[in-house]
């Protein structure tokens, strides 16, 4: 079943542990992470440390960390000890993408590459045989609570067929605008993680725990 991987950014730091366990308690195991350095994207967002938080509260969990920052490289070490297990960066943050693929990798951490709406989604095919997933934005990059962009169902129709062809077996991501509508048609494609924020899993009228348990019957009813 696609995983619910609920992103962090959407919730308030004043009550941030307490949804964080409300999370925990509903059974989710996966956490999409935000760091922002209000350079590569106009804003700020959460510090690495909020690995540490998270993996401290929910040791079994996956934090997969999503890094919009001009210097990917210099996160790397950090994360590592702070017991991230994903990690991605916007291929056009950094000149030396194949250099930060390995970085991560050697640090025993899965490794991702972003592509934002504006880019081509072969731009990944350079460096498919030396990354674990792609995170594919349905949104600009920046803020959270955004809506799904017009065109980029097709544009993810494109890289799930990309992946067919090339037969590396990279995970996909969907970020950016998951509604049920959305999530379930990029779930159909083949999309293996959906990034979820206001529109399924926070500010719900049944909760968080509520949400998630509606999230899990919806996509194992597709499966």
């Amino acid at each position: 079943m696609v995983i619910n991987a609920p992103s962090l950014a959407n919730l308030s730091l004043v009550e941030f542990g307490q949804r964080l366990q409300e999370l925990k308690d509903s059974g989710v195991s996966f956490f999409h992470i935000d760091l922002m350095d209000g350079h590569y994207v106009p804003n700020l967002c959460l510090p690495p440390r909020t690995v540490r938080d998270v993996k401290a509260l929910c040791p079994d969990a996956v934090a997969e960390v999503h890094l919009m920052v001009d210097d990917p490289m210099s996160y790397l070490d950090e994360l590592q000890k702070n017991g991230a297990g994903w990690v991605s960066f916007h291929l056009d943050s950094t000149r030396f993408v194949r250099r930060t693929l390995d970085a991560i990798r050697q640090r025993g951490m899965k490794a991702g590459v972003v592509i934002n709406p504006s880019q081509p989604v072969e731009a990944v095919l350079p460096v498919l045989p030396w990354l674990d997933y792609v995170v594919f934005m349905a949104v600009e990059p920046g803020f959270a609570g955004q809506r799904f962009l017009d065109g980029s169902m097709e544009r993810l129709e494109a890289l799930c067929a990309l992946r067919r062809s090339s037969g590396i077996d990279f995970q996909i991501v969907l970020d950016g605008g998951v509604t049920y509508e959305t999530g379930t048609r990029a779930a159909r494609l083949g999309v293996d993680v959906l990034v979820t924020g206001i529109y399924v899993t926070f500010e719900q009228p049944d909760g968080i725990s509520g949400a998630v348990k509606r999230f899990n019957a919806h996509f194992r009813n597709q499966s």
